[in-house]
């Protein structure tokens, strides 16, 4: 039982506790170490130092992703709470729930020229404008009883979708706080209401119908639970399904939709009666490819935010619910009579050139990965060449949570995500990025050593950042470079590094398989660097459009080949 009189900083640790959050992520450092001292003595919540304030906010975003509840970031003030603020853009253009807890000089020293002042004071850089900018709520505390009204505000406007802000002056943290008066401001501390849509425009549209029906699944899928009512809908529609990259663990038998998704989506959709997307806004990565096929067909959506694209929206923030109700108006009498059952589609995957320069290819390699990772196994995905690649070619676990950050693509996301994927969810997690990702915030393994964390890390080592090289290359006429680095031997130098990390570097197919299978037996951390081309163009459709040498048929080589064949061969 908490005493009547108790500091901020306990108080707000207390508060998250009560709410289900286990961990928190950070950078101790000034002006927040109050509350990593209040996370010390608290026996319900860990503190995760984590090696930099974007991986920390990473992993308050892979945490929460995952499953495991609201993500929590603590950051030190000045230039280490600006450092926050590109992960929190992701979970923001992404509606990943976070509370970021950002500390602040002593309020006594606004606009005095304090090391780290971000009050906004006396020509001083402000927070709140900075903040308020990639969150949803962002409020400065300036007493002790504030806390108890701002707390659970943040805390509901971060579960709504997306990233809230608290900024704490260090003597705020460290004020006191009697619990046994009144606040000052009452707010109702229970979850939001969940607004949740009229579904009649859909069921009208879906009653009326003649023909098949499409269906693109996006993130609040997985968000909200409604995995089963997605399938019972489908099933009940006799509907195809596909899905964004954000939401490649939701499944479908079509594939991803976009610039690294599956030919088969655009001719289902062009074959439709009725497109509906759901909880998906479809932006760009996601539609490309399928606006000429969209504008032929109709289009509904229902989720929590409207598409990029006109189309009839139903709102919901409630998906499960949402869709058990669509799928009640649909059954019985009134059941669509106008459906047909589309024919099976066989999966389909972009073409892709062949190259001749040594190292492992991206599709014999993700085969690879496919065939050694079991069934409860979360995977997430970097940015560039490597993600494209992982996310075309590489199923999803039906166990596990894959993650990708496709709302920013900040490269060197999937470390940070990884480990707050593994806390949170308690399973192994597969990490696959490439170098250039790595040299950015690959030092976070460290943390999941410290922790000793089921996390194995996949490191495409081109010695580029491929996919700036694939630009120059296609769209610059390959007269210079500034993409390509010099050759590195990432396995050879984290062994060194740390001894006690398993890590090996590969070159061919036999030894990526073999290594494989002993990196997933390794309880604790775990590394591979995959020896690959710069030069291999990877399926993401822009870059084939601008490729002017044949394009190689996937169906062409059987897997089997590429499994055996060293790629160097």
């Amino acid at each position: 039982m908490m005493p009547a009189i108790v500091r901020v900083a306990d108080h707000i640790l207390a508060h998250l506790a009560a709410g289900g959050v286990t961990h928190v992520f950070g950078v101790d450092g000034e002006n927040i170490e109050d509350l990593f001292d209040a996370a010390h003595f608290s026996r319900d919540i860990t503190a995760v130092l984590a090696k930099h304030e974007f991986a920390a906010a990473a992993m308050a975003d892979g945490y929460c992703r995952g499953g495991a509840g609201l993500g929590v970031v603590l950051a030190a003030s000045g230039g280490a709470a600006l450092n926050v603020i590109p992960g929190l853009g992701e979970s923001l253009s992404s509606r990943t729930p976070v509370l970021a807890l950002i500390g602040q000089p002593p309020s006594t020293l606004d606009g005095l020229g304090a090391a780290g002042d971000t009050s906004g004071c006396n020509g001083s850089l402000n927070a709140e404008a900075l903040f308020g900018a990639v969150s949803v709520f962002c409020e400065r505390v300036t007493t002790a009883d504030d806390i108890r009204s701002a707390l659970p505000r943040a805390i509901i406007a971060a579960c709504a979708g997306g990233p809230a802000v608290l900024l704490l002056p260090k003597d705020i943290q460290q004020a006191e706080l009697d619990l046994c008066r009144p606040p000052r401001d009452r707010v109702h501390t229970c979850a939001r209401r969940r607004q949740i849509g009229d579904p009649h425009p859909l069921t009208r549209a879906l009653r009326a119908a003649r023909g098949t029906v499409t269906i693109i699944a996006g993130e609040q899928v997985a968000r909200d639970g409604a995995r089963a009512e997605l399938e019972k809908l489908c099933a009940l529609l006799g509907a195809r399904l596909a899905c964004v990259p954000g939401a490649k663990d939701v499944t479908g038998a079509l594939g991803i939709t976009g610039a690294m998704g599956h030919p088969a989506t655009v001719d289902a959709v062009q074959d439709s009666a009725v497109c509906l997307l759901v909880g998906t806004r479809l932006p760009l990565t996601a539609r490309a490819g399928l606006d000429t096929a969209l504008r032929g067909t109709r289009t509904y959506s229902i989720g929590s935010a409207p598409p990029y694209l006109p189309c009839t929206h139903v709102h919901t923030d409630d998906l499960q619910r949402s869709l058990a109700e669509l799928s009640r108006k649909l059954t019985g009498r009134g059941r669509p009579l106008g459906l047909r059952t589309p024919e099976p589609v066989p999966p389909t995957e972009l073409a892709t050139p062949r190259v001749e320069a040594a190292g492992v290819r991206y599709r014999p390699a993700m085969k690879a990965l496919d065939a050694a990772l079991p069934a409860d196994v979360n995977v997430v995905v970097d940015a560039g060449n490597t993600g494209a690649a992982a996310l075309h070619y590489l199923p999803a676990r039906r166990g596990g949570r894959f993650l990708v950050a496709v709302g920013m693509g900040g490269m060197g996301y999937s470390f940070g995500a990884g480990i707050g994927v593994a806390i949170g969810r308690r399973q192994r997690t597969v990490v696959i990025a490439g170098d250039g990702s790595f040299y950015m915030h690959g030092m976070e393994l460290h943390t999941a050593i410290e922790h000793q964390l089921p996390v194995t890390f996949v490191l495409f080592n081109n010695n580029a950042h491929a996919m700036s090289a694939t630009r120059e290359r296609l769209y610059y006429g390959d007269r210079y470079s500034y993409n390509r680095f010099r050759p590195s031997h990432l396995g050879a130098g984290l062994s060194a590094m740390f001894p006690e990390l398993w890590s090996t570097d590969v070159t061919d197919m036999a030894a990526l398989i073999a290594a494989l299978a002993e990196a997933l037996a390794t309880p604790g951390p775990s590394v591979i660097s995959i020896e690959c081309s710069a030069d291999e163009i990877p399926p993401f459709a822009p870059f084939l459009d601008a490729v002017a040498a044949p394009a190689e048929d996937p169906r062409d080589v059987p897997d089997a080949d590429y499994l055996a064949v060293p790629a160097s061969a």
